[in-house]
């Protein structure tokens, strides 16, 4: 997961699609878009985790997902386990922070967008 600081934040490039956190994912037209922006109004709000999750799981896609907004680095594992490819971070949030908390943990029981089988699923394969 590619995290970057809000600061160096810049998404102007053509394919860039910016989804409010109210949006229905099913509805959005994807043709041509090869990012797609989910914004966190507040980290209390996780409606962006489902956008993403709907975006991989539902709908396929396979482009940059990146989380914008109010962005803390204790939600980076469960954004990247839901979808997000990137998180522009809060400009009080530290980088090398961030970067350890991805690296803790090795694997996880339940299944994700990553890996849709849960670890006793992948042991007996």
């Amino acid at each position: 997961m590619q995290l970057i600081p809000a600061h160096t934040a810049a998404f102007e490039e053509p394919g860039v699609l910016r989804v409010a956190n109210d949006t229905d994912i099913e509805g959005v037209n994807l043709d041509g878009v090869s990012t797609v922006l989910l914004h966190f109004p507040k980290f209390t709000d996780g409606r962006a985790f489902s956008q993403a999750f709907e975006l991989r799981r539902r709908r396929g896609f396979e482009g940059r997902v990146v989380a914008t907004g109010d962005v803390l680095v204790d939600q980076l594992l469960q954004m990247k386990r839901c979808g997000f490819s990137a998180a522009v971070l809060r400009d009080d949030q530290s980088l090398p922070v961030g970067e350890k908390l991805l690296r803790h943990y090795p694997a996880f029981y339940q299944g994700d967008v990553e890996q849709a089988a849960p670890l006793f699923a992948r042991r007996a394969a």
